[in-house]
Order: C-alpha cells, then sequence, then structure tokens
C-alpha cells in the first residue's frame, strides 16, 4: 500500500503506477506486472470525500467562531483548499487501493479482462 501511496508499481516499487493522472498503466514499464485487471472503482473517491469533508467540517466551525469572517471569502477560501486537498489526495488513496488489491491478489472483478 505504501508503493501505490507513492504512486509507484506495488510489485517492484520503481516503476510509475499511473498513466496520466488516474489511469492505471496497462503493464509496469520496469519489472512488466500487469496492471491492467487492477480496478478501485468508487473506493478512492468515497474514501477522500471522508477524508476532506473531516478536515474542511471542522475548519469551518472553527473559522466561524474565532474570526467569523465574510461568508463569501470563506466559501472561496475553503472551496479551493476542497480541491486542492482533493487533487492532492485522489491518486495516492487509489494508489494505495491498488497497492492493496494487488497485496491480496484480487485480480479483476468482471468478464471484460484483457490478455
Amino acid at each position: 500500500m505504501l508503493r501505490g501511496w507513492r504512486r509507484r508499481c506495488p510489485s517492484c516499487g520503481a516503476g510509475p503506477l499511473f498513466q496520466g493522472f488516474l489511469r492505471v498503466r496497462d503493464h509496469c514499464p520496469v519489472c512488466n506486472e500487469a496492471l491492467f485487471h487492477q480496478r478501485a472503482d468508487d473506493g478512492p473517491a468515497y474514501v477522500t470525500i471522508l477524508i476532506v469533508g473531516h478536515i474542511i467540517g471542522p475548519l469551518m466551525l472553527a473559522l466561524y467562531i474565532k474570526w467569523t469572517p465574510d461568508p463569501l471569502i470563506t466559501a472561496a477560501l475553503l472551496s479551493v483548499a476542497s480541491v486542492a486537498m482533493s487533487l492532492f489526495l485522489l491518486p495516492r488513496i487509489k494508489g494505495a487501493f491498488v497497492g492493496l488489491q494487488w497485496s491480496r491478489r484480487m485480480h479483476g472483478f468482471g468478464d471484460n479482462e484483457r490478455g
């Protein structure tokens, strides 16, 4: 899972796991491990929303209790913070999911596997 968090191949830890932002590579370019059958589906998005929501929610409450800022400024700042945290966390959490699936030999979930 740690190799996945670092967005590296779960087998060798050297090759890149993703092709682009979130698309899992077909094969690792370093060790040639097949990765096309690893699917994370909605799990990483759910965990990302859970983490970001648990950080932004109390932060919003603390801001209003301590400083009572203008609501429009607060909404703009917290929106930017939410998007930034989501963009940072989502590929890392997806990599951790792929690493967990790889370690547990959970290869594919359907009949549409490539050969």
